[in-house]
């Protein structure tokens, strides 16, 4: 990717500060681990961001769209082309009063979508509301927690398409599955989400938000950096009750280390690189499939390659 051509070129349509070069990876993940990336672009609006990405795919600049960065490890040699960084910050949540529905854009935070439906008397963003994540990058992955997920809660959901168009694909068509749907098996990128969602009063909304909220702070830990769970949930067990049983509960390669308050997090207690977590990774995989037969999945993205 010559850089200097294609930055030139997103310049032209894109405010200066929007385009950015040489950003540590680091300062835009949860993990807090990663070299820096060639080119940033923060969009700032669905246009930007429709614009940016088609012209990095026109002119076949290798890129990917990322959103809070809370389940991305990056190499510690960066990322050799464009990260596309969806910033929110509630200025795209709009509500539909009649219809009970809400659209936020890709790159709100999921608390932030969860207490405005709960402030205009909308329920069913509480079990999901913990997951620390930008909006679209959750429902590309159909994440969830306490026995729901985002196709619960999803009625359409706006995505810019390879060919360059925008369309509205309804919850039904989006071929949500265990931690995944058509935006990542057909590389569609997510811009909107249309929540369902039913009313019930805002003062039991919000009780049942901060319940959740504080389990996860009991449960998790949330002290320390890390990309939430680490590996996916293996079908007929639970990865982290696998990773407790075969004795791994605070192992670490450095400051890598599988957590001691969840065995299903690796967290970073300082300056963990990538190298460390992705060796932990191996040794927990290694270790749960020699004692119990079980392959374990890393729900981790992984990004960049080291040299």
């Amino acid at each position: 990717m010559d850089i200097k051509t294609v930055s030139e070129r997103l310049r032209q349509s894109l405010p200066a500060h929007a385009v950015q070069t040489d950003v540590p990876m680091s300062e835009y993940t949860t993990f807090r681990i990663g070299g820096p990336c060639d080119l940033m672009v923060l969009p700032e609006t669905e246009e930007q961001a429709v614009f940016a990405i088609n012209v990095l795919r026109e002119m076949e600049a290798p890129f990917v769209v990322v959103g809070n960065g809370s389940n991305i490890l990056v190499a510690d040699a960066g990322y050799r082309g464009c990260v596309v960084h969806m910033v929110g910050g509630g200025h795209t949540i709009a509500l539909d009063e009649r219809a009970g529905r809400v659209y936020a854009g890709a790159g709100e935070n999921m608390l932030t979508v969860a207490r405005f439906c709960a402030e205009h008397g909308l329920a069913g963003m509480e079990c999901v509301s913990g997951i620390p994540g930008s909006l679209g990058g959750t429902v590309a992955m159909n994440a969830g927690a306490y026995e729901k997920e985002m196709k619960d809660v999803v009625h359409a959901v706006r995505v810019l398409k390879p060919n360059g168009t925008v369309e509205w694909v309804p919850c039904a068509e989006m071929g949500f599955g265990y931690r995944t749907s058509r935006v990542q098996k057909e590389n569609w990128i997510v811009l909107g989400v249309a929540l369902q969602l039913f009313k019930d009063d805002p003062a039991a909304i919000h009780e049942r938000t901060n319940d959740y909220t504080r389990r996860r702070r009991d449960k998790q830990p949330l002290q320390y950096p890390s990309a939430g769970s680490a590996f996916k949930r293996p079908q007929g067990y639970f990865a982290a009750k696998l990773i407790d049983d075969a004795g791994l509960k605070g192992a670490h390669e450095g400051d890598a280390q599988v957590s001691e308050k969840h065995a299903g997090f690796i967290v970073n207690k300082g300056h963990a690189t990538c190298r460390q977590v992705k060796a932990l990774i191996k040794k927990v995989q290694d270790e749960v499939y020699r004692q119990f037969q079980v392959r374990l999945e890393p729900e981790i993205r992984f990004l960049g390659e080291d040299a």
